[in-house]
């Protein structure tokens, strides 16, 4: 009997392939109110999958780090080596033994998802891509993203590269809430490259109202996957869906869940989960719902390509007046980051009752950082402080503050 079934697997191969595939056959799906974390509604959201491009978002993370960090700049040129030159579609078509620029090489890992381009970026960071994936599982871990195993910079097919919609959803949020100076460029969908006009896939960008990023992805063996963001009424969720058969289908479900959590949030004060999942869903189906009990995705503390220090990190039981802070810039130096601290406060004291200043100290493995920010906040304060800031094209940060951190000292 065994040899009858191997025999009619080698003739009709594609028929045992399908059946292998049918056990996986649902998608896997989750929403959090990006605010504060909290699951608003997942289907299979634990259900082990290829990321594909949604990969290289954890590139563009790291990348973004090195800039805050000060180990790279925007102008950089980085060499285009012959494996990152050879690197199948969809790319932006680099030469081996040129150069392109660091903002030119994030563009296009946005905009275009070139592949390329993110082995570029993974090899300034690491010997190999190879061992840029094994840095990449490790920022993982410290983002508690606990399900996810990486194996390249940009998501090629790899059997052995694997996440979840849930860890997906725990590296928007650190992407969204650690450099939202440079969550803006998830929106753009083309730039100018050597006089030339390239343009992006995600189709939500232009389809739904209040969606600004994040990032698409697609194999054969992985489906049509998605991380995405919008906003509407001052409030803002992060969708992840993953495993579609057809592009249109994974758009249409990011975009009801999308659509359903934000006026979710605008006329309840609470998030009543299972009256959403039905809204959703369309019935009650039998699925694993979020629950009182279900674990906030809070944004990790910063994951640094240097060892981790202590870092600034959304806390849950800082709700009342006074305990939220607002980071407002990255200093190689204290004085200037005290004093930048001191003319914020200053030009702040007019409006807002801001309690006083603070400069963290961030020691890496190669330099020392200091982190100014105003502190003693009301969290609305600190919301509006930041939301006129980034009007000005001020980068800042809202954030709990934690006492337990000591004051910068020269």
């Amino acid at each position: 009997m065994f040899k009858k079934t191997a025999v009619l697997c080698l003739i009709l191969g594609f028929l045992c392939g399908f059946s292998a595939r049918t056990a996986q056959a649902t998608t896997s799906s989750i929403m959090l109110n990006a605010d504060d974390g909290k699951v608003m509604y997942e289907q299979n959201a634990d259900e082990a999958r290829y990321p594909a491009s949604l990969t290289k978002l954890m590139t563009l993370y790291i990348t973004f780090n090195a800039l805050e960090n000060g180990h790279l700049k925007l102008t950089d040129r980085l060499k285009v080596s012959r494996v990152a030159a050879s690197r199948s579609p969809s790319k932006l078509g680099v030469k081996a033994g040129t150069t392109i620029t660091v903002k030119d090489a994030i563009m296009a890992v946005i905009v275009k998802s070139a592949n390329d381009c993110a082995t570029v970026l993974a090899e300034h960071f690491a010997k190999t891509e190879a061992d840029f994936a094994v840095l990449m599982t490790k920022t993982a871990r410290k983002l508690g993203m606990n399900h996810t195993t990486f194996k390249n910079a940009s998501g090629l097919p790899n059997s052995a590269q694997k996440s979840t919609a849930r860890d997906m959803s725990k590296l928007a949020m650190a992407v969204y809430h650690h450099f939202p100076q440079y969550y803006k460029w998830f929106s753009v969908q083309s730039f100018r490259y050597q006089g030339k006009t390239i343009t992006g896939h995600n189709h939500l960008l232009k389809t739904f109202a209040g969606a600004d990023g994040m990032k698409t992805g697609y194999t054969a063996a992985s489906g049509y996957n998605i991380i995405t963001s919008a906003r509407r009424n001052n409030k803002r969720v992060i969708a992840v869906t993953m495993g579609h058969k057809y592009l249109h289908e994974r758009d249409k479900k990011a975009a009801l869940m999308m659509d359903k959590g934000l006026q979710h949030l605008k006329n309840n004060k609470t998030v009543q989960v299972a009256e959403l999942t039905k809204q959703i869903n369309g019935t009650a189906p039998a699925v694993q719902l979020a629950s009182r009990n279900t674990p906030n995705v809070k944004p990790a503390p910063i994951a640094q390509t240097a060892p981790i220090t202590k870092q600034q990190t959304a806390s849950a039981t800082a709700v009342h007046s006074g305990s939220y802070a607002v980071q407002v810039g990255s200093f190689s130096d204290y004085k200037r980051a005290k004093n930048y601290a001191l003319s914020v406060k200053n030009n702040l004291a007019k409006q807002f009752a801001v309690y006083n200043i603070k400069v963290e100290k961030v020691q890496t493995a190669s330099n020392t950082l200091y982190r100014s920010k105003v502190v003693g906040l009301a969290k609305n304060d600190a919301q509006k402080i930041c939301q006129n800031m980034r009007r000005q094209k001020k980068s800042c940060l809202v954030i709990a503050d934690n006492h337990s951190l000591k004051l910068a000292q020269k």
